[in-house]
């Protein structure tokens, strides 16, 4: 579904280049799941902007399998202050003109699904960190996506909000067959989150460890003592990195 191929990403200052990002290769298949960690500064958000087409690699490309569909999810949720709930998860299918007619089933049983129906005609300043959230990701979710590209979307939730909304995460993923590919500074996410988990180094972000996490998304994969081994290894890694830098 997602190739990239020595992909290399700067920008320019007062006529200098600084590099984000160097030779970031990899893939993601059908019905994987894949996290990118690593230290702040290291590309990360670039990286997904990049994997959106938000920016523009300067070499390298990146491929996503023809018709696919992406859904995006920004840090700050990027909800309108001024729009309703219902209005916020309808947007992007008001983008795509569809018909208000053949847009309303579809945006009530999303904003259904995530529990938000009592909610539909309430503002984003009126509603928790957690409900803005699944806002976020019912807007996402409305246009059918085949992949669901995330900017840190938990970063601000206390753990047990950001918990629930993990599994709601995971259900998308095995339940609807979104490919989620999610940037997070927070190793427990990744290790439970994403089959393929993209360890990138300091900047220019590059590629340090690759790690095959097949048990992601399995029940009680959390509570194992797999988990934590998992976590322990990505945690040395990065300090290692840190440390170097």
């Amino acid at each position: 579904m997602i190739k990239v191929e020595d992909l290399s990403f700067c920008y320019s200052q007062k006529g200098q280049q600084h590099w984000v990002l160097k030779d970031i290769s990899f893939a993601v298949k059908t019905k994987e799941s894949c996290a990118i960690i690593g230290p702040s500064g290291c590309g990360k958000s670039s990286l997904l902007f990049l994997l959106a087409g938000l920016l523009q690699p300067v070499q390298g490309k990146v491929q996503i399998a023809e018709k696919s569909r992406c859904g995006t999810i920004l840090q700050n949720f990027g909800l309108f202050p001024w729009k309703t709930v219902y209005e916020n998860v309808a947007l992007g299918l008001v983008l795509q003109k569809v018909n208000k007619r053949e847009a309303k089933p579809q945006v009530e049983q999303i904003i259904e699904e995530m529990g938000l129906s009592a909610f539909a005609q309430y503002y984003p300043g009126q509603l928790s960190g957690g409900m803005q959230q699944r806002v976020a990701l019912a807007r996402a979710l409305v246009i059918r996506p085949d992949i669901l590209l995330m900017d840190e979307p938990l970063s601000s939730l206390d753990a047990l909000t950001r918990e629930r909304l993990q599994n709601l995460i995971l259900n998308v993923w095995q339940e609807k067959e979104v490919i989620p590919v999610v940037v997070t500074h927070s190793i427990e996410e990744a290790v439970f989150l994403g089959l393929q988990i993209i360890v990138l180094g300091s900047a220019p972000g590059r590629i340090i460890e690759r790690v095959d996490n097949k048990e992601a998304g399995q029940v009680g994969y959390r509570q194992s003592s797999l988990f934590f081994q998992r976590c322990n290894m990505l945690r040395s890694a990065l300090t290692e990195e840190c440390n170097v830098c």
